[in-house]
């Protein structure tokens, strides 16, 4: 079976010459999957024939909400999607002034390790398609009635993990025929593969690239991030400087404030140390509580931002969104895998 929804236009332009069908009809098909339609009988100015034969030949598994949650503090929505083969991926709706910003998973689990991260205890299952990507934003928008505005590539799985897919997503998601949403309204957070961040340069995309930092030196950042044992401190700098002068995008660095472990002044001090003489913006993330995990959140939010911003550094410290709620990435996933077991 053709996975026909993870094609661009040209692709589908091609396959339906194929199956012996003039190309406009592409765009008419490609049009209602980028309206998140559950069938092809749904395609209503297609001939049956046609719509028979797609159904034959291609692939169309929306997903389906096996759990949803809806915060009474601020709105947001945090969605459990169970897929075709039964595996589950999280997806959170943020609403915020500026505009609905969707939080989507690239893969199911993640094996990246991360102390701190309810997303990789299991590991990692397997990557998520570009449909299956593309199903996140389409099917939270129309279930939740919210037009989305942002994106932000930051749920379970490390997308740079998953690189030629996430790729894909970002032309389609980009494209004026479907959702036609911005790169500029675009994040992507990596934990820091170098490799697929120099590659990524390649492309000259105008979204923000987000670093999962959380450290700034190596001896801290390995227990917190086994992929820093791999790379270290110095040469992800080194990675995001080129970054930088390849694209000219600053770069967003997250930072997760966990209580004796990365909150002293003199991280702060290194930290600030590491950005200069390059643009960059720090967004300290008080810690979502892990029930697994012995961290606990800092206490020292306010003092470690004055620290950074007192050697010019700009430091936000992000809004906690749906605090009554399981919003930390990975959490009802892990609740729902617990409840099956």
């Amino acid at each position: 079976m053709t996975d026909i929804k993870s094609m661009d236009l040209a692709e589908m332009t091609a396959y339906l010459k194929e199956l012996g069908e003039p190309a406009f009809r592409a765009k008419q098909v490609f049009q209602w999957l980028h309206r998140g339609v559950r069938s092809f009988d749904e395609m209503t100015n297609l001939s049956k024939v046609l719509r028979e034969k797609l159904k034959a030949e291609c692939l169309l598994c929306p997903p389906e909400v096996e759990r949803k949650q809806v915060s009474a503090l601020d709105g947001t929505i945090k969605y459990l999607w169970r897929l075709s083969d039964g595996n589950c991926i999280e997806t959170v709706l943020m609403r915020y002034h500026h505009g609905n910003t969707v939080c989507i998973s690239s893969q199911v689990g993640c094996r990246m390790g991360c102390a701190f991260c309810a997303s990789t205890l299991g590991g990692k299952v397997r990557d998520l398609t570009p449909a299956e990507m593309l199903d996140q934003v389409l099917f939270t928008q129309i279930d939740s009635g919210h037009t989305i505005s942002n994106i932000v590539l930051m749920g379970i799985g490390e997308p740079l993990d998953n690189f030629d897919t996430v790729l894909r997503f970002l032309s389609l998601v980009n494209s004026p025929d479907g959702l036609n949403i911005g790169m500029r309204h675009i994040s992507l957070s990596t934990c820091g593969l170098v490799e697929k961040i120099d590659k990524l340069a390649e492309y000259q995309l105008q979204l923000t690239l987000s670093v999962s930092l959380h450290a700034p030196d190596d001896e801290t950042r390995s227990k917190l991030m086994p992929v820093n044992k791999s790379v270290g401190v110095e040469k992800l700098f080194d990675t995001c400087r080129r970054y930088f002068e390849k694209t000219g995008r600053r770069i967003s660095y997250e930072y997760a404030m966990v209580d004796g472990v990365n909150d002293s002044d003199w991280q702060a001090d290194l930290l600030a140390s590491h950005l200069k003489g390059t643009p960059g913006h720090v967004n300290l993330i008080p810690l979502n509580h892990v029930a697994e995990s012995p961290l606990k959140p800092s206490r020292r939010v306010a003092q470690f931002q004055k620290r950074l911003e007192s050697h010019g550094i700009t430091a936000t410290v992000r809004r906690k969104l749906g605090g009554d709620i399981d919003a930390s990435c990975g959490q009802l996933r892990r609740k729902a895998m617990l409840h099956t077991d």
